[in-house]
C-alpha cells in the first residue's frame, strides 16, 4: 500500500530462509558371517570410495549379521560407537545369506539401497558409475562380472551351467555373471519387501520385478581377507531354491514325459498283442522285462523326488515361519530409524 506521499513502504519483516534441499542418501546392505578379517579393511574402502564420489551424495551402512560366532559383531559395534552411518542388525542364529539380504532390504532407508560383500569382490569403486546410471533415471543398475579370473575352474563351470539351466526353464531369465552387486531405487526396494515367499533367490526376485535396467561391468578381484563361506552344498542348495521358486516346467516336462510313456506303453502293447495272434505265445525274455521294470521305475522315482521339491516347498510357504530372527538392532544416525 502506497502512503500519502505515494512512497510504498519497504516490508521490513523477517522471512524463513528456503530450507536447503535434502541430499540423495544410498545405503549400503553389508551381510557379514565370520568376516573378522574383512571389516576394517572393507570400511577403509568404503570410506575412501565415497570421499571420491563426493558430498553430493550421502551414505549410510547397515550391515546384518547372520549369526556370526567370531568377533564380526564386536568390532562392528566398535566402529558404530565412533561413527554415525554404521547400523546393524544381529540374528539370533545363521540364516543364511538370501535371509540376511531380504532383512537388510526391509531395513534399509536410503533413496537407493546397494548390496555387496564385506570380502570387498563387489569392488566399492564400482558404486559411482552406479550412482551416476541412477541419477540419470534408471531404477536398477545391474553390476555384471566381465571376468571371473579369482575362482576356480569348477566354480565357473558350475556357474555357467546353472545360469544356461536356470534360464532354459525360468519364466524371467536373470542376466548371466550378475550377482547381489547393484543399485536399486527405493521403488525396486519397496516392490521386492511385498514379495513374502521363503524359498528365496534374491537374485530372480530382482529380475523378476523388472523396471528400468541398466548394467555396468567390472573385474571380479580375489578376496580381500578371510574365506568364503560358502561351500559347494550350499550353493546347490541355492541353485535349487532358485530354479524350483521361479519355474514350473520341471513338473511340466513330467507330464510331458508320462504322455510319451504312456504313447510307447500303448504302441509297444498294440505290437505284443498282434505278434501273439499271429505267430502265437512266445518264451517271454527275462532280460527284456527286467529292463523295462528297471527303467520305468527309476523314471518314477525321479518324477517323484521333483514333486518332492515341490511339496516341500509348499511346507515351507505353509508354515509361514519368519525369515529370520533378530536378536539386536543398533541404529545409525543416518540411517532414519
Amino acid at each position: 500500500m502506497k502512503s500519502a506521499a505515494g512512497i510504498v513502504p519497504l516490508d521490513l519483516e523477517p522471512r524463513e530462509a528456503p530450507a536447503p534441499a535434502r541430499l540423495p542418501r544410498v545405503t549400503l546392505v553389508v551381510p557379514v558371517y565370520n568376516e573378522e578379517a574383512s571389516i576394517a579393511i572393507f570400511l577403509q574402502k568404503v570410506d575412501e570410495t565415497t570421499a571420491e564420489i563426493g558430498p553430493s551424495v550421502c551414505f549410510d551402512i547397515l550391515f546384518v549379521n547372520d549369526g556370526s560366532r567370531d568377533k564380526t559383531e564386536r568390532l562392528i559395534l566398535a566402529e558404530a560407537a565412533q561413527r554415525d552411518d554404521i547400523s546393524l542388525i544381529s540374528f539370533s542364529r545363521n540364516f543364511g545369506k538370501e535371509a540376511a539380504l531380504t532383512a537388510g532390504l526391509h531395513h534399509a532407508t536410503g533413496d537407493a539401497v546397494i548390496p555387496l560383500d564385506v570380502d570387498l569382490q563387489d569392488p566399492p569403486e564400482v558404486m559411482a558409475e552406479m550412482i551416476r546410471r541412477w541419477q540419470g533415471g534408471a531404477k536398477l543398475v545391474n553390476a555384471r562380472r566381465s571376468r571371473r579370473d579369482a575362482d576356480t575352474w569348477l566354480k565357473k563351470a558350475t556357474a555357467n551351467t546353472f545360469y544356461r539351466l536356470f534360464n532354459a526353464l525360468a519364466e524371467q531369465p536373470i542376466p548371466r555373471d550378475v550377482g547381489d552387486f547393484r543399485l536399486m531405487d527405493r521403488e525396486v526396494v519397496q516392490a521386492i519387501r511385498q514379495l513374502g515367499e521363503r524359498s528365496r533367490c534374491n537374485k530372480a526376485l530382482f529380475s523378476w520385478v523388472g523396471f528400468e535396467t541398466e548394467e555396468v561391468t567390472y573385474e571380479r578381484p580375489p578376496r580381500a581377507a578371510g574365506e568364503s563361506q560358502w561351500s559347494y552344498w550350499k550353493l546347490t542348495k541355492l541353485a535349487l531354491d532358485a530354479i524350483f521358486s521361479s519355474s514350473t516346467v520341471p513338473l511340466r516336462i513330467w507330464t510331458y514325459v508320462g504322455m510319451m510313456m504312456a504313447l510307447v506303453s500303448l504302441a509297444y502293447s498294440a505290437f505284443l498283442f498282434l505278434r501273439t495272434l499271429i505267430f502265437g505265445i512266445d518264451v517271454p525274455g527275462y532280460a527284456s522285462t527286467v529292463i523295462l521294470i528297471l527303467i520305468f521305475g527309476g523314471l518314477n522315482m525321479f518324477a517323484l523326488g521333483i514333486i518332492g521339491e515341490y511339496v516341500g516347498r509348499i511346507y515351507t510357504e505353509v508354515r509361514q515361519r519368519p525369515l529370520y530372527v533378530v536378536r539386536a538392532h543398533h541404529a545409525s544416525e543416518k540411517s532414519g530409524l
